[in-house]
């Protein structure tokens, strides 16, 4: 009898066509077992979307994020992608030009609020405009916003709105970055969702996107975070993720340091000062990490003996499940101003113009680059 049943469930959501599946609640087509019992039977983030008009985050791998994504460049649509301020880099689509074609991008820069409040604006702005055009993305409005306080949301609808014309509205981004928090600003002043969806089945459309209806005939389609591996907040356990995604304003540590000294973040990377004059270097990581100073000759041997311990997090128990640490050397530039970023942990500025060489040990695979200075 229990094989029959099974049978007749249906195996694909009526909303938006993700396989349903009962483990996982963070990956497409989730549903709780008693939920079956719903008619039609859709998975949970369509579910809160009709009722609460609340989207979730689900989210994919790269490759398929990829394949979702081919064929946008061929219909006439507006892309607002999310990005993350703290972890710029990481969390920008690579090759969206390539999928999105002609049609209008707006980059949404999230969480700025994590910045102090002296921080120049107008300057942000141009670094990212020009970031994002070194990284090979056209943009055709950018707009820093905080999903977290609501600030810069005004803006943003604005720039859908003045933007959208009679187009579909597209809405990407990594996980982690607020992508639901936006999707839910956008329905609740585009769309009478109470009203289209109770008259209708759930229009959702196509394996794991989400088409919420507006009220002129098109939609705001919401996509799947995509995964990007190279992010710590992908790597580390889920209760260390406080850990490093701060939730409060950033308080930069700056660290005076000679040649030959190191600055370990917790257990979950460590800064080298290789070579280089006497000099400053500043800290934006979340202030939930510890910061621990000590000699590069003598780092390695630390690192063995108190990892997990006085280098927290990870736990003990948890420090083999993270790849093991790749070493990054770069040389300063004399006279630049310089980040070097990794990617969902922070980054640390090179407050110093005599020039440096520098190390970043971070598990294999994290993304850790040099940058132009954000501050």
């Amino acid at each position: 009898m229990n094989e029959q049943l099974e049978q007749q469930r249906p195996v694909s959501c009526s909303g938006c066509g993700a396989k349903l599946q009962t483990e996982d609640r963070d990956r497409p087509g989730y549903l709780p077992e008693s939920a079956y019992n719903r008619e039609p039977v859709v998975c949970q983030r369509c579910f809160r979307i009709k009722n609460y008009n609340e989207a979730s985050s689900v989210s994919v791998d790269q490759d398929e994020f990829l394949r979702l994504l081919s064929g946008i460049g061929e219909k006439n649509a507006l892309v607002v992608h999310i990005v993350d301020l703290f972890d710029f880099e990481g969390s920008l689509i690579s090759g969206l030009q390539r999928f999105v074609g002609s049609n209008p991008v707006i980059l949404a820069v999230n969480k700025c609020d994590l910045l102090p409040k002296v921080t120049n604006w107008n300057k942000l702005r141009n670094w990212v405009q020009q970031r994002s055009k070194e990284l090979g993305l056209k943009t055709e409005e950018v707009v820093l916003c905080s999903a977290k306080r609501g600030q810069g949301f005004d803006r943003l609808l604005d720039s859908v709105s003045s933007l959208r014309g009679r187009r579909d509205v597209f809405v990407v981004g990594a996980t982690n970055v607020g992508k639901s928090t936006l999707i839910n600003r956008l329905i609740s002043d585009y769309s009478d969702l109470e009203q289209e969806l109770t008259t209708s089945r759930y229009p959702g459309t196509t394996l794991d996107s989400v088409k919420i209806p507006l009220d002129d005939g098109h939609f705001i389609i919401d996509t799947p975070g995509i995964v990007y591996p190279w992010r710590y907040s992908e790597l580390v356990e889920r209760r260390d993720l406080d850990a490093v995604m701060p939730a409060k304003p950033l308080k930069p540590a700056a660290y005076q340091l000679n040649a030959g000294q190191t600055l370990f973040f917790g257990g979950l990377g460590r800064f080298d000062f290789v070579q280089g004059e006497h000099q400053s270097f500043t800290c934006y990581i979340s202030g939930s990490l510890n910061i621990h100073r000590t000699k590069l000759e003598r780092a390695d041997e630390l690192y063995r003996n108190h990892l997990g311990e006085m280098l927290s997090p990870p736990a003990k128990e948890d420090a083999d499940k993270l790849p093991a640490w790749q070493r990054h050397e770069f040389r300063i530039a004399r006279g630049s101003r310089s980040d070097v970023f990794v990617s969902g942990l922070g980054w640390i500025k090179i407050n110093g113009t005599e020039g440096a060489v520098v190390a970043v040990h971070a598990p294999r695979g994290v993304k850790v680059l040099v940058r132009p200075s954000l501050i």
